[in-house]
């Protein structure tokens, strides 16, 4: 009876934990009428991308677009003689959606020609959809092609067609060359604040947006007064790794839309959100956060609605239902042993079995949902299932020492070769965060059941020790009774605090380098301030070093008394 209502109370609290961190949100004024103005379209689905050469049928693009009619007046898109793209100006016609027509441009003159000349065609034959037109997306921003390459390109398309001709890039782009604001018709800016030299808050971003307008307008004016200006692209990641003080989530994204759309018709600003679909093809050039724009998830499910409350989680509730599940399962496996528990010691192990339940389906949602190829879901099954051994090792571990029982040589022996591997996998992750870190996301995720398990190890030895001293927190008493090697525990320690200092200079550096930044602030020792400051309050960074401390304190403790 005593296990049933401890359980019982555990669960409780459980779900009303889950329910409160899971309410909707208020992001903002609705979206008049429920549609945007217009939005960025590139059709393509799992296993597609322009990059393979694989390219939606027409079938799936009308599918699509039958999505959009409903979400938006417009769309954008960037490519014209490629794949199925020839397809989408008729289908659009079809659902009564017009179309910003764009030409992917690159080094390739031959490709290019190719393009350009699809653009012209499509323009002229469906006059009533194809509004305007861009010729080339960021070439400048990538290196592509030379700005003189681009005005030429840009002069071809506008002898060609009637409609008007501009090219997109980030706003800084149009500064840096000016000459461009002479060739095109009107003027296309992305301005992405996540993407930005200063990353900044979502909050921030409204003032952002209107502050980048006006300056490019004052430039603008000075060279072709009153050429009109489109935000080609802005938007805001739904998940992935955190910048500075720009954190992805869903709540966010539709937070800054809401936003924009009201900073943009209080100015008059004409804009184009980014984007309609996830792209799972990005991740493998902008990690997790590059798949992760759209208002629609790669297979079609809104992510967040444009009118109303919004969730972060809609569907928490299966994972609360599934914590619960595993945390009966493994109750019950024990339930003949934990009798014997006092109610103190029976109520320290149901909390951790429950927490790390939690912390297990929280993992396999999450790697699952961010995981965009075979081989990365080869991986997520690896690490889950490494979790779940891992989690089950604890677990006993937990028990015996409770029931102030010893483990066997064997079993600590397996759960010492675990945690090696979590910390070489530690080590190996925040390197390349340290050294290139700019698309991949933090790994706390990864290693949610090793860390709050030492976590939790350190509480059960305490209460089954009945005190705490820094020896009882040592590696070897946590997992068991190995022989001990003291000095290379203390160095492979020393080692996770190296690289996690590493990763500190390697964040702060990566902003130290931006060009705006340095044109903001040349003084460096100011500079560095402002960088230190965006690396150290980083919420997600922070947690991967608290990760990396927890991992390496019981390694640096040393052996404790037996």
């Amino acid at each position: 009876m005593r296990i049933i209502s401890f359980a019982v109370l555990i669960i409780v609290l459980n779900s009303l934990g889950m329910w409160l961190t899971n309410l909707p949100q208020d992001v903002g004024l609705d979206v008049p009428e429920g549609k945007l103005k217009s939005l960025s379209f590139a059709p393509f689905r799992e296993g597609q991308g322009p990059v393979q050469g694989l390219f939606p049928t027409p079938e799936q693009i009308d599918a699509d677009l039958t999505l959009m009619g409903q979400k938006t007046h417009n769309i954008r898109t960037y490519a014209s003689a490629e794949g199925s793209m020839p397809a989408i100006p008729e289908l659009a016609k079809k659902h009564g959606v017009t179309m910003l027509q764009g030409a992917w441009l690159n080094p390739s003159k031959d490709k290019n020609k190719i393009e350009i000349a699809e653009l012209i065609r499509s323009a002229n034959a469906h006059p009533d959809v194809v509004k305007r037109v861009i010729v080339g997306n960021e070439v400048l921003l990538r290196g592509d092609l030379q700005v003189d390459q681009l005005i030429g390109y840009i002069r071809e398309v506008k002898r060609s067609v009637k409609q008007p001709v501009s090219y997109a890039d980030v706003w800084s782009m149009y500064m840096k060359y000016p000459q461009l604001i002479k060739e095109v018709d009107f003027i296309t800016i992305h301005i992405l604040p996540y993407w930005e030299d200063r990353p900044i808050t979502v909050e921030e971003a409204p003032d952002h947006i209107q502050r980048i307008v006006k300056n490019v307008r004052q430039q603008a004016d000075a060279i072709s007064p009153n050429k009109p200006i489109l935000i080609g692209e802005s938007g805001w990641p739904g998940a992935g790794r955190q910048r500075g003080w720009s954190v992805p989530s869903v709540v966010n994204e539709a937070k800054f839309i809401r936003a924009l759309i009201k900073v943009a018709n209080d100015n008059g600003f004409d804009y184009n959100i980014v984007e309609a679909f996830n792209q799972p093809w990005k991740s493998a050039f902008e990690g997790v956060v590059g798949a992760n724009w759209g208002l629609y998830s790669m297979d079609r499910q809104e992510v967040f609605p444009l009118t109303g409350a919004v969730y972060e989680n809609p569907q928490w509730y299966k994972g609360l239902i599934a914590s619960i599940i595993i945390f009966l399962i493994v109750t019950l496996r024990y339930w003949q042993a934990l009798q014997s528990l006092p109610s103190v010691r029976l109520l320290v192990f149901l909390g951790l079995l429950q927490v790390l339940s939690v912390l297990l389906v929280s993992q396999m949602h999450t790697l699952w949902y961010t995981s965009y190829s075979d081989s990365q879901r080869l991986q997520t099954l690896v690490t889950v299932g490494l979790n779940i051994l891992l989690g089950g090792l604890i677990m006993r571990r937990s028990y015996t020492m409770l029931a102030n029982q010893t483990s066997s040589l064997k079993f600590s022996e397996v759960l010492c070769t675990l945690y090696c591997l979590v910390t070489v996998f530690a080590v190996y992750q925040t390197y390349q965060l340290a050294m290139e870190g700019r698309y991949l996301s933090f790994p706390t995720v990864a290693t949610y059941i090793p860390v709050f398990g030492l976590v939790g190890l350190m509480v059960v030895r305490a209460v089954a020790e009945s005190r705490w001293t820094w020896h009882t927190m040592s590696i070897n008493q946590l997992i068991g009774d190995i022989n001990p090697k003291t000095m290379q525990n203390k160095l492979i320690g020393g080692v996770l605090l190296l690289v996690g200092l590493a990763l500190i200079v390697g964040e702060t550096h990566a902003f130290m380098m931006s060009r705006d930044l340095i044109t903001e602030q040349p003084e460096f020792w100011t500079r560095l301030r402002v960088c230190l400051s965006f690396t150290l309050t980083n919420c997600q960074l922070l947690g991967w070093l608290a990760s990396l401390t927890v991992l390496a304190l019981p390694l640096l403790i040393g052996e404790g008394k037996k």
